[in-house]
């Protein structure tokens, strides 16, 4: 198992979204990114789900509207002690130089520091969290190029 800091950077290739700010949260059980414009769309008589990621008020905001056919609902508690229902869809994620497939919860964040945390689901069996440390994944790819 790799080593992972609290935050770090990632890419998610299908996205096209790029050196990602991320937080660690091994509190939270399914990972969740920033999005907006949520909705079920029918697209030739099936069920499809859109949405936008992050937000204008981010760097790396492309104003892409994603449509997902594969998805599903799930009922998740919030850190603020809430229930919500939230979207959830399986992508890839690009972490120390790996690719990985996730499952990403669609969650209002603007007003969050980080757009994405990643759970205890994505990080089970794969990485141990080191709080003390930040940017792991970042600074090796940093000192390839």
């Amino acid at each position: 198992m790799k080593i992972i800091g609290r935050i770090d950077k990632v890419d998610f290739p299908e996205l096209d979204l790029h050196d990602i700010d991320i937080k660690v949260d091994t509190g939270a059980y399914t990972s969740s990114i920033h999005s907006h414009e949520i909705k079920e769309v029918d697209l030739d008589g099936m069920k499809h789900l859109e949405f936008r990621l992050l937000d204008s008020s981010h760097p790396k905001y492309n104003n892409k509207v994603f449509k997902v056919k594969n998805y599903k609902t799930k009922l998740v508690k919030s850190s603020f002690g809430a229930v919500e229902q939230r979207y959830i869809f399986k992508t890839t994620i690009l972490i120390f130089e790996t690719e990985y497939s996730i499952k990403l919860s669609l969650s209002e964040r603007s007003d969050m520091k980080y757009p994405v945390l990643l759970g205890r689901r994505f990080l089970n069996k794969r990485f141990i969290v080191d709080t003390s440390l930040k940017n792991l994944s970042f600074k090796i790819e940093k000192n390839k190029k």
